[in-house]
């Protein structure tokens, strides 16, 4: 049984759908005044490997992620730039669907724009104004938290010294900015001609509302997760859960589940540091792209992350490692007695999914995995695994990337490919066969066929490694 961590709270619970066998999960999109980070998508990376074990247990995944169109700093730049406010935010949202095909991130059933759904934001903050919970002042419109005594729990906040009827219009206040906020802003004159006429006068949304409204249209008043940053959970988040549950009366969400922050070299990333990296700047080639995937989806999520040089390096090997474990094992022809493979594999399997249903725990889940790895290396060097038991590694390798998404071609990045053409993994069997003989002038005469191929061979203790130069 699957276990998640409910941010709400703050322990591991039985993950139960609302309806069996079918979960509805909305998760925190970008906001596209500017290009997608390697952090943003530790977020987007959570949600797609969440989304895959689900799937993977056998249940159907209905799957929502917004796109913030329109905030203080899309406003901003957009005026800035003379550009429309669709020309502006269109190039950063095709960049960001470009990254997230980069990391083979499954593409969420619906994304919803925010300036796509202003009648349902319009709607909601009616509601609200109804049940007496928001206010109107100077064509603005504000959410009274001292109406919603819930307000703060979910956040652990001590709203008692909160001073009443103080409304906030920034859309970036800080985590001690404890304040009524903007459910509709009043146009005015820097905003230029982006602005939605609504009963309560012309404007633009707040930045919390759109998540409310877009969640509650595709998936119901309460749906099952919600996924996102835990720089999220305040405000964003609380204001989520007092609008929605203001207007509804409803619970919302049922299970919050949060990443942690990657940071670089022990350093929080931040544009005032300057080190704020894009995914294109860890790296160009598709090995680089696929090993960040592997670093993310590997470590787990509710720990910080520390990205270095190192730690990518550490990925690529790793990942280079099962990758030419596969290629052995696709190459093995021939039948041999013996041998508890299906056991073997059985075991690795069931150990797999016990770490992922506690909580994702992917750290000892891929730990599982080389259990097996380290087993089947070692056979195939000893020419102790035939087919029958190279077949069902393989297939087990194979069952694990249904989770993981590991295995897979980059495409647009610079790449050689990820497995050797059938001729120099030819001449890597001859060489290590020839090393297991002891005929070393033979193993030489391969290295440096395959070197002048542009294959760096190292020998292990598990048998060899290979690398493009």
């Amino acid at each position: 049984m699957l276990k998640l961590y409910n941010t709400s709270t703050r322990e591991k619970e039985e993950f139960v759908p609302l309806e069996p066998g079918r979960v509805r999960v909305y998760s925190c999109g970008p906001t596209v005044h500017d290009y997608a980070h390697i952090g943003n998508f530790r977020a987007f990376l959570l949600a797609d490997l969440l989304k895959r074990y689900l799937r993977f247990c056998g249940m159907e995944v209905f799957h929502v992620m917004n796109i913030t169109d329109i905030d203080d700093k899309i406003l901003r730049r957009v005026n800035a730039g003379g550009r429309s406010l669709g020309e502006f935010t269109q190039q950063y949202a095709e960049v960001f669907f470009a990254d997230l095909k980069l990391l083979n991130i499954i593409p969420a059933e619906v994304y919803p724009r925010a300036t796509d759904h202003i009648p349902e934001m319009v709607g909601l903050i009616s509601r609200l104004l109804e049940r007496g919970l928001a206010y109107q002042r100077e064509g603005s419109v504000y959410f009274s938290i001292s109406r919603f005594p819930e307000y703060g729990r979910f956040a652990r906040l001590d709203t008692s010294g909160m001073r009443d009827g103080i409304s906030v219009d920034s859309d970036e206040y800080d985590k001690d900015h404890i304040r009524d906020f903007a459910l509709w802003k009043a146009w005015v004159e820097s905003d230029g001609e982006v602005g939605w006429e609504a009963p309560f006068g012309r404007g633009r949304p707040g930045w919390h509302l759109e998540c409310s409204c877009m969640s509650m249209k595709y998936l119901g008043e309460t749906f099952d997760i919600h996924t996102g940053g835990v720089d999220l959970i305040f405000p964003h988040h609380q204001n989520e859960i007092a609008q929605s549950e203001g207007a509804t009366g409803k619970p919302f969400v049922r299970y919050w589940v949060h990443n942690e922050f990657v940071n670089l070299n022990a350093e929080k990333m931040s544009k005032s540091q300057g080190n704020i990296y894009r995914l294109q700047d860890i790296g160009s080639s598709a090995d680089d792209i696929r090993a960040y995937r592997y670093l993310v989806v590997t470590s787990h999520h509710r720990t910080v992350l520390n990205f270095t040089p190192e730690t990518l390096e550490s990925s690529k090997t790793a990942l280079r490692r099962l990758t030419q474990l596969r290629q052995r094992l696709a190459q093995i022809d021939q039948d041999l007695p013996g041998g508890d493979w299906e056991d073997q594999v059985g075991r690795a399997l069931a150990d797999f999914r016990a770490h992922m249903d506690d909580d994702l725990n992917t750290p000892r889940a891929i730990a599982s995995v080389f259990g097996l790895v380290n087993q089947a290396e070692k056979a195939l060097n000893q020419g102790l695994l035939g087919r029958g038991g190279a077949r069902a590694v393989l297939g087990f390798l194979e069952q694990i990337d249904q989770v993981l998404g590991i295995f897979y071609q980059v495409e647009g990045a610079q790449t050689r490919p990820a497995e050797l053409p059938a001729e120099l993994e030819r001449l890597l069997r001859e060489r290590q066969e020839a090393r297991l003989a002891k005929n070393w002038k033979m193993s030489d005469e391969l290295r440096a066929q395959l070197a002048a191929a542009g294959v760096v061979v190292k020998d292990t203790k598990e048998g060899y490694e290979w690398s493009w130069a």
